[in-house]
C-alpha cells in the first residue's frame, strides 16, 4: 500500500454551547469536512488522500480548524467558502493557503 499523498484533519469537536471556548462543530466543521471529502472523491484520489474527523485541536478560538498532512499545516477560521480553494491549492496541488494559515504552536 502506498502512502497517503495527503491526510486531512477537520476538528469536529462538540462542546457544551455555554463554553466560551465555543467549538469547531458549532461554526460548521461537519459540512466542511464532508464537503473535502466529496470533492475528494469527485477527482478520484481514493486512496491517495484521506479527510478524516478530528477531536479538539485544543485552536477552538481559530476554528473551524484543519491541519493537512505531511507537510504540517494548520489552517484556522476556515469557512465552507474557503473548502474549494483549500482543497484545489493544498490538497490536489500542494500550495497552502496562506491566508488561511494559523501558526501551530498557538
Amino acid at each position: 500500500m502506498q502512502p497517503l499523498e495527503r491526510h486531512v484533519f477537520v476538528c469536529e469537536n462538540v462542546r457544551d454551547p455555554a463554553n466560551p471556548k465555543g467549538c469547531c462543530s458549532a461554526k460548521g466543521s461537519t459540512e466542511i469536512r464532508a464537503r473535502l471529502k466529496r470533492l475528494a472523491f469527485e477527482a478520484g484520489l481514493k486512496g491517495r488522500v484521506r479527510i478524516n474527523s478530528a477531536g479538539c485541536l485544543d485552536r477552538c478560538a481559530e476554528g473551524v480548524t484543519v491541519v493537512v498532512y505531511p507537510e504540517a499545516v494548520w489552517y484556522g477560521h476556515v469557512t465552507a467558502a474557503d473548502v474549494e480553494e483549500l482543497f484545489h491549492e493544498h490538497v490536489l496541488h500542494g500550495r497552502p493557503v496562506e491566508r488561511l494559515r494559523i501558526d501551530r504552536a498557538g
